[in-house]
């Protein structure tokens, strides 16, 4: 089986090389494509890819957001099967090797994300609200998802290509909501590994998070608007989301609740968008 690695990237150099030198450690038959989403400071993400122990292939992309650069690069690559994380990832050792078996035998896999030890509120936040996303979504009787993050997942080809990323998402907010949902309805729900494992280290602050769960907001307008049989949870389900934020403590409770306020304004305002 030929594995292949996507990994969109643009302008963050220091952690694209942590990524890669993460990816080159998996095995030596794991190809890696980095496609450049309309990195400003093209010098900076050469360097941090001639410095890194991964022997990476370049994609030019048009920075038209990780949709448009997913395809690009699950297009561009010779894998039988494609894993797909994000430049601010570290995949644990085995990561790619566990992600690709599951998905040659079903389509479509997903890993789990955990945040590194000691990592802010904010970072803590933000994961728990992904994670309570996943794993509520899980079919236990199937060990399916309905939702899996594209941080850590992985499809066969015949899979992505009747299911390509929705280009029509302008940024990271929804789109891999989009595909999940798609991919659901097709059959092909992401089987859950969690042994595969990546860790997310994003630079993120309080307000940088708040601005983050705004887009996702508007993001959640257009996952909506993209297809039938996606209304909004139940109250239960936000129930649970912020007894999992307040698991982590005060603080990253806290967080998880002003992220809720941020996602009603961001939605708010693209609801007007569309008028």
């Amino acid at each position: 089986m030929n594995v292949s690695v996507v990994v969109p990237t643009r302008d963050r150099p220091a952690a694209l090389r942590r990524c890669l030198d993460a990816l080159a450690a998996q095995h030596d038959e794991l190809e890696i494509v980095v496609v450049d989403d309309g990195s400003r400071d093209r010098a900076a993400l050469s360097e941090a890819i001639d410095a890194s122990g991964a022997r990476a292939r370049v994609v030019r992309g048009p920075g038209r957001g990780p949709a448009t650069a997913r395809n690009l690069g699950w297009r561009a690559a010779a894998g039988d099967v494609v894993c797909f994380t994000d430049d601010d990832c570290t995949p644990a050792p085995g990561w790619a090797t566990r992600l690709a078996e599951a998905a040659a035998a079903s389509s479509l896999a997903a890993g789990r994300t955990l945040p590194e030890p000691g990592a802010a509120a904010a970072v803590l936040a933000s994961q728990a609200i992904t994670e309570h996303l996943q794993l509520s979504s899980l079919d236990a009787s199937t060990g399916r998802l309905r939702f899996a993050p594209s941080s850590s997942l992985a499809a066969t080809r015949d899979a992505l290509a009747d299911l390509p990323f929705d280009e029509s998402f302008p940024s990271a907010a929804g789109e891999d909501r989009d595909f999940a949902a798609r991919a659901w309805a097709a059959g092909h729900g992401a089987l859950y590994v969690p042994e595969a494992v990546v860790v997310h280290r994003p630079e993120l602050g309080a307000r940088g998070f708040i601005r983050q769960q705004y887009r996702y907001g508007r993001g959640a307008v257009r996952f909506r608007a993209a297809g039938a049989g996606r209304e909004p949870p139940a109250m239960a389900w936000y129930a649970g989301l912020v007894r999992r934020g307040f698991a982590d403590g005060a603080t990253v409770g806290a967080l998880v609740l002003a992220a809720q306020a941020a996602v009603a304004s961001g939605a708010f305002v693209e609801w007007l968008r569309r008028g």
